[in-house]
């Protein structure tokens, strides 16, 4: 039986026991973060609660949630920024939450990010313990001995993701949290062969931000090889094993027919709108100099910072952190992470590297390729607890400071 096909019971005991110190570190490193936050803001006259809640994008997300969509913002150089471009399932959440409790939109936007947040920790740890916590599997996989059971890799796959260097956009409400929740959730469903939820929170994920396409196209692989597998399977009489019965056919098809459905419809619905057919997201997406070019525009960004000096280093720096992604997507496939997982990083690893849009964007646009820190968190894990938390409280200090300067200053556009 393969990962794709293992049924876990949907009531297994313990799991939020054993993602508990994941979910309690995570918390005391995004606390930190928003401390550091309030100080820095203060010293310069800035509300904190302002920059995570009332500018950038969080303002968009706040109006479509008060006004509904239509709104947009014509610049001199000719470009249209249309609310259009921003997916509806944050707005609808902040209307929500403002008409169930006394909080403004732009409060309720806040709340769904944190818990959002925490929902994404738990995921993911969900993901990495599925993932590494095996011995045999995870051997069988070049892994090394796991421990069984012990979450170490878990619960540093959660603390990686929260000491980004763009971790403090987590907390800002912004859509970020939301997606990442959403795919680590359909991720593991798909990882425990539960296709219908994998695709009904592929289908939310898409509703969520452009990169849905990732979930769907991680759910879809992984059905079809599933498919191709059971039919391998099939006996010489043509039946089927007990793991294999037709109705786990009927649920990928399902799931793979759900997956796609948030985002198609959300594009769909904006085509028509501006009658541009089903390409007209496309167009909106224009508007505000967003599209995908293949890394030409990413390419030219960085060869124009070695044309003086200090701005090479910032292009050696950039260089360097490239790599880096490559590298770690290269290990994640020499160890065998499950294909979804793969296919939903390298997904949206791709999107945000070879998009033509503004480069400031491009950290917070990587945030939700966690699936690439699996390879750092299996190595903490196998340190002294001593090292690891040595490790990691030193890149979370330096998280909250960077994240509070970068707030501050040019921010998340």
């Amino acid at each position: 039986m393969t990962d794709l096909e293992t049924r876990v019971t949907a009531s297994r005991p313990g799991a939020l026991r054993r993602a508990a110190p994941a979910l309690l570190g995570y918390a005391a490193v995004r606390a930190l973060g928003l401390l550091a936050l309030a100080l820095w803001s203060a010293a310069r006259d800035k509300s904190a609660y302002t920059l995570l809640t009332a500018r950038w994008d969080s303002l968009w997300y706040t109006r479509v949630a008060e006004l509904g969509y239509g709104y947009e913002v014509r610049l001199p150089n000719g470009d249209v920024h249309s609310d259009l471009a921003f997916f509806p399932l944050l707005p609808w959440l902040e209307r929500l939450g403002a008409a169930v409790s006394p909080l403004s939109h732009a409060d309720a936007g806040f709340v769904v990010s944190l818990s959002a947040s925490l929902a994404a920790a738990w995921g993911i740890f969900a993901v990495a313990e599925h993932v590494y916590d095996r011995n045999e599997k995870g051997a069988k996989r070049g892994l090394g001995r796991v421990v069984v059971g012990d979450g170490r890799a878990g619960v540093y796959a959660v603390l990686l993701w929260a000491v980004l260097p763009v971790g403090v956009v987590q907390s800002m409400a912004y859509s970020e949290s939301l997606f990442t929740a959403l795919a680590a959730w359909s991720l593991y469903a798909v990882l425990t062969g539960r296709w219908v939820t994998a695709g009904a929170l592929a289908a939310l994920a898409g509703l969520t931000r452009p990169v849905g396409l990732a979930v769907t196209a991680a759910v879809w692989a992984a059905a079809i090889v599933a498919f191709v597998r059971s039919r391998s399977a099939v006996g010489p009489s043509g039946a089927h094993g007990p793991e294999r019965a037709p109705s786990d056919g009927a649920r990928r098809v399902l799931g793979m027919l759900l997956a796609p459905l948030g985002a198609a419809g959300y594009v769909l619905w904006v085509g028509h709108r501006t009658g541009k057919g089903p390409l007209g997201y496309l167009d909106v997406q224009a508007g505000w100099r967003n599209g995908f070019d293949g890394g030409v525009t990413f390419a030219r960004f960085v060869a124009e910072k070695f044309s003086s000096f200090p701005s090479v280093l910032a292009g050696v720096g950039l260089v360097v952190g490239v790599g880096l992604l490559i590298l770690l997507y290269v290990v994640c496939v020499r160890q065998r992470q499950p294909l979804p997982l793969l296919v939903y990083a390298g997904v949206v690893t791709a999107l945000a590297l070879c998009a033509s849009s503004y480069f400031g964007s491009k950290p917070r646009l990587l945030l939700p390729a966690f699936p690439l820190l699996l390879p750092l968190a299996l190595a903490l894990a196998r340190l002294r607890t001593r090292r690891s938390a040595l490790v990691v409280g030193g890149v979370a200090v330096a998280s909250a400071v960077y994240g509070a300067f970068w707030l501050n200053g040019s921010g998340p556009p």
